[in-house]
């Protein structure tokens, strides 16, 4: 039992026994072998604090610790929304709160069901593990999120990366494969606005490219919800009400909460529902949560001046920014390649002393050779930050 801060042993409990004590030092070793190996190439990771100006969240439209945000929450509570679900949405663990967020961004996106997960990490995954089956092909892009690829490593059906936001690859691909006697539903996965990069998919042309060979087209809109689009809707905003399209909207980035939407028809909420293992065998996300993430959705559609001055940041940038090699992409995510590894946390480490929160990412992240700084701009910056940031990078690059 424990008594204020020490631990009192109790009569006829026993400390636990200990196994091979060996075999477990060898276990230990191999891990910290592993991570030496990490830091030694410049890859070693560690959490950091939150300090300094934040170049590094996804928070682009400052919802997440807002006033209206809170007030939300607050109201929610009073309601007496719980914090926890208690079970699995399939085990009382479905709350109204739950349902009114589905049903809400079901009519905002467009589309004609919605599934709320946890987090867009979980959804991406499931997806993928989930919807292609026996004899159907997975053609991915080449830069796709690390989540599509936990999902794939689980799926059913084979995968194969296409060049980076190349429709006519993907063309091919399917066109490939048909000929050497695939005969099922080919899936196509892509981001419409690249995390590490900041471009955009090709979206127009790959839903040609789904249509053209009865395949369903899943799109990431992670980085795009919010921030592009009529009302924020995203870059795949007028695709949603497609019958071969399946789109994700993550509520943790521009909604300012947490978790992510799963939008389309409703044989495949149906069907993730029944047969999703990352859904049917998680805790419910909170019923709290969920209410914030009906707030996020309001906050999108109402405060339009949000975007606006968002995209006056995104031309800040292209001002302060772009003369000391960030490339601009006309997106909030403005990456600075540097290359070597060490060399770029160099850079990290110094810009932060500065008092910018700027974050090195290194491969596995993005390929090999293209190491760099991620800039993400949001509204808990403003230009005289942007135009200091710049000044510090002259100096340093």
């Amino acid at each position: 039992m424990r008594r204020g801060c020490k631990w009192v042993a109790v009569s006829g409990l026993r400390p636990p026994i200990m196994g091979d004590t060996a075999a477990a030092m060898n276990g230990l070793l191999a891990l910290r072998a592993d991570l030496d190996g990490l830091a030694a190439i410049g890859r070693g990771r560690r959490l950091m604090p939150i300090a300094g100006r934040d170049f590094a969240s996804n928070d682009y439209l400052g919802l997440a610790g807002s006033h209206r945000m809170r007030a939300a929450v607050a109201d929610a509570i009073s309601r007496g929304v719980a914090v926890g679900s208690g079970g699995s949405r399939l085990l009382r663990g479905n709350h109204p709160e739950h349902e009114r967020l589905e049903a809400e961004a079901a009519a905002f996106f467009g589309c004609e069901t919605a599934l709320w997960f946890g987090s867009g990490f979980a959804a991406n995954a499931a997806l993928l593990a989930t919807l292609p089956q026996r004899g159907d092909l997975i053609v991915h892009d080449a830069l796709v999120h690390a989540s599509a690829h936990e999902g794939m490593r689980m799926a059913r059906a084979p995968h194969m990366a296409a060049g980076h936001n190349d429709a006519d690859a993907v063309d091919d691909a399917i066109r490939d494969w048909r000929r050497k006697g695939g005969i099922g539903t080919p899936w196509i996965a892509v981001e419409s606005l690249y995390s590490m990069d900041g471009d955009r998919a090709p979206l127009d042309a790959l839903a040609e490219v789904a249509s053209r060979h009865d395949a369903m087209l899943l799109i990431d809109e992670a980085h795009a919800t919010g921030v592009f689009g009529p009302h924020g809707r995203g870059l795949a905003a007028g695709l949603d009400g497609r019958h071969d399209v399946v789109t994700l909207r993550t509520c943790g980035k521009a909604m300012g909460s947490e978790g992510a939407l799963v939008c389309g028809p409703a044989v495949v909420r149906d069907f993730l529902i029944n047969r999703a293992r990352g859904f049917i065998f998680s805790t419910a996300p909170s019923p709290l949560m969920a209410a914030a993430a009906r707030e996020g959705l309001r906050a999108l559609y109402d405060e339009p001046g949000r975007r606006v001055a968002l995209h006056d940041r995104i031309a800040a940038a292209e001002r302060w920014l772009a003369p000391y090699g960030a490339t601009m992409t006309g997106s909030q995510i403005v990456p600075l390649l540097i290359g070597n590894d060490r060399a770029t946390m160099r850079v990290a480490d110094a810009v932060q002393t500065a008092g910018f929160d700027v974050r090195g990412i290194r491969p596995p992240t993005v390929p090999a050779g293209t190491a760099r700084l991620r800039i993400s701009l949001t509204l808990n910056v403003d230009g005289d930050d942007i135009a200091a940031l710049g000044d510090v990078l002259r100096r340093l690059l």
